[in-house]
């Protein structure tokens, strides 16, 4: 692999950002680019991306579009564009990586598959002292990840240390699309080209990373684990609004019932 890229959405919450990019900065490989995707933030987030800039090791790039509503699917388009790296790592302003995240991405990266890991949940308390108190989660120890999890500040513990899983284990997954996020997806670009990137036509919050699963799939990339080797710490948030998600099921399920493997509005009208 030559070149890697990570794309983190966020969407005016600069507290969890910033808690994220230092999980970043922390990282036992620095040797990638980030992409800040920002779906209309206020200049606070702007604010953030600059004191990461000037501290990181890395290239960090601030990409952002206008607040029309939920559009996670055309910031990731338009970041996915102006990235030229062999390799993606998608998650999001809320999600803060453990040290060896993105190691862990390379290493598992395989030509003609796609990585999807998993997250832990942080509570809202928890969360909320995490942030209020800027505390380094990302470098904590095992005795102190215990204790949170003993005390129901975190929904599972195990997942957050790296086992030894067989190569053909991570595989049995392949055909599989339901439960992949976009919190923790990994993909070489030219498969995320192929499909034309995530479709845009999407409404407001949810589905549309099934809809790229399903068609990376259909393209003949199939689905490998990451999971107990690259989980990432997801900060508690209110709900978004899913005014728009029966529409979206709608459009998922036409997708199902089709061959479409190329996105109606796609990555390629920023290319």
């Amino acid at each position: 692999m030559n070149s890697l890229a990570v794309i983190i959405t966020t969407y005016n919450r600069p507290d969890a950002l910033s808690a994220v990019l230092a999980g970043y900065l922390a990282q036992r490989d620095s040797n990638f680019e980030m992409i800040v995707a920002d779906d209309g933030s206020t200049s606070e987030t702007a604010r953030v991306v600059a004191q990461y800039k000037a501290r990181a090791d890395f290239k960090i790039t601030h990409v952002r579009q206008e607040d029309r509503g939920f559009r996670a699917g055309a910031i990731r388009n338009r970041a996915l564009a102006g990235s030229s790296a062999d390799y993606i790592v998608f998650s999001d302003g809320d999600c803060i990586p453990l040290p060896h995240f993105i190691a862990q991405h390379r290493r598992l990266a395989e030509a003609g598959w796609f990585l999807a890991g998993n997250r832990i949940l942080m509570n809202e308390p928890f969360t909320r002292q995490v942030l209020d108190q800027g505390l380094s989660v990302h470098g904590w120890t095992a005795r102190r990840w215990l204790t949170a999890a003993m005390t129901g500040q975190i929904n599972r513990f195990i997942p957050l240390w790296p086992l030894p899983v067989a190569a053909s284990l991570r595989k049995i997954p392949a055909g599989r699309w339901e439960g992949v996020m976009t919190c923790n997806l990994s993909a070489w670009r030219n498969d995320l080209l192929q499909i034309n990137g995530f479709d845009e036509s999407y409404s407001g919050w949810g589905l549309e990373d099934s809809d790229l699963v399903i068609r990376l799939l259909r393209s003949g990339v199939n689905h490998k684990s990451a999971r107990f080797a690259a989980p990432v710490l997801h900060l508690w948030h209110r709900d978004n609004d899913r005014g728009g998600l029966a529409e979206n099921r709608r459009r998922l399920q036409d997708v199902l019932h089709s061959e479409r493997v190329s996105a109606e509005q796609g990555v390629a009208q920023y290319l």
